[in-house]
């Protein structure tokens, strides 16, 4: 991995383990590996072996697609999976909301 790519992985870890209210000692003892190898790798100092990288994901609730990349392509597909099963007007609906949302967004900035 590449240094801006490590310290990418380095933000996600600390940002998910924060979501959590978990200390790195919480995330260290769970990974059974010491604090400075969790500061190393949320600072990209470090990259985690690929071991590793599950058990984090596991232990952060999320997947390894977002702790590599960002995206979080095995959510997606569900969501896409459950839209899916929605009748056309269910649907029509869920694109207005998502319309209405995204306006909104645009609104604030």
């Amino acid at each position: 991995m590449e240094t801006n790519e490590l310290i990418a992985l380095g933000l996600r870890i600390s940002t998910r383990r924060k979501q959590l209210h978990m200390t790195q000692e919480t995330l260290a003892e769970k990974m059974n590996v010491s604090i400075q190898m969790i500061s190393n790798l949320e600072r990209g100092v470090k990259c985690p072996k690929i071991t590793n990288i599950i058990k984090l994901s596991e232990i952060l609730q999320t997947s390894t697609d977002y702790l590599l990349t960002g995206n979080d392509y095995a959510s997606n597909a569900v969501t896409a999976n459950r839209i899916s099963q929605l009748s056309d007007h269910e649907k029509d609906i869920v694109n207005a909301l998502i319309d209405f949302c995204l306006l909104t967004d645009k609104s604030k900035t």
